[in-house]
C-alpha cells in the first residue's frame, strides 16, 4: 500500500523517513518529491508498505508526529487517477468560445 506523507521539513532525508516507518514493517520504497526546476524536496513523499496491515499502523502512528521540526501529515496516497483537474481542487471548466 503506498502512503502519502506530507509536510515534511526540507532537510528531511529518504533514510531518516524510511528509519521512522521500520518500525511498523520495512517499506519497500521510500520517495520524497523533489522540485522539477531546482531540485530541492517539496515537502511531501511516499512510503510503499509490502502490507495494508503495515500500511495502517504506519498511518495511525505517525500521523500528527513531529519530523524535523514540522507535524507530519500521514494517509493513503490516492490513485493519479483521483487528483483535482488543477490546483484550486475544482474541475477545469472550458471557457466559452469567442464569437
Amino acid at each position: 500500500m503506498n502512503i502519502h506523507v506530507g509536510n515534511l521539513a526540507r532537510e528531511t532525508s529518504e533514510p531518516q523517513l524510511r528509519d521512522s516507518y521500520a518500525k511498523f514493517g520495512e517499506g519497500s520504497r521510500v520517495r520524497i518529491v523533489l522540485d522539477k526546476l531546482d531540485g530541492r524536496p517539496k515537502g511531501f513523499g511516499f512510503v510503499e508498505m509490502p502490507t495494508q496491515e503495515h500500511a495502517q499502523a504506519a498511518i495511525a502512528g505517525l500521523n500528527g508526529t513531529d519530523m524535523g521540526g514540522k507535524i507530519m501529515e500521514v494517509s493513503e496516497a490516492r490513485s493519479n487517477g483521483a487528483r483535482p483537474a488543477n490546483a484550486t481542487g475544482t474541475a477545469a471548466v472550458p471557457l466559452p468560445e469567442k464569437q
